[in-house]
């Protein structure tokens, strides 16, 4: 069978907390693991999309409204649906499997993430 999703790849999550939200692929694992036996991937989304906005916006409500807030998550293959789209960001050094083991890697990783990803919606 043809690997199709590789890093970068933009999917649509299908369950859980995060089901509709857009994410990447950070790294894939067709194999799976010894705590994980099926095929998953570690992705990096979009838990808050920016907001719209509009010309009479303040510089600082323009600022709040392009804010983004990012998730990090391994997620099975059956609960993602691919898309034709890749993002150029590079998040690889950014999240790895090991940044989920604890709280506070967590939570750099997604700050992490979210700066990446904010700066990438402001390039346009």
């Amino acid at each position: 069978m043809v690997k199709f999703l590789k890093p970068n790849k933009a999917v649509i999550l299908l369950q859980g907390r995060y089901a509709g939200r857009k994410a990447v692929i950070v790294k894939s694992f067709d194999d799976g693991t010894r705590e994980r036996a099926y095929g998953h991937c570690l992705v990096a989304g979009i838990k808050k999309y920016p907001g719209k906005v509009i010309r009479k916006d303040s510089a600082k409500k323009t600022a709040k409204k392009s804010r983004v807030k990012a998730f990090v998550k391994l997620v099975n293959y059956q609960h993602l649906m691919p898309t034709r789209y890749t993002l150029d960001v590079d998040l690889k050094d950014v999240v790895s499997a090991d940044s989920l083991q604890s709280k506070d890697k967590k939570v750099t990783a997604c700050k992490e993430t979210k700066k990446r990803l904010e700066e990438r919606f402001k390039t346009g």
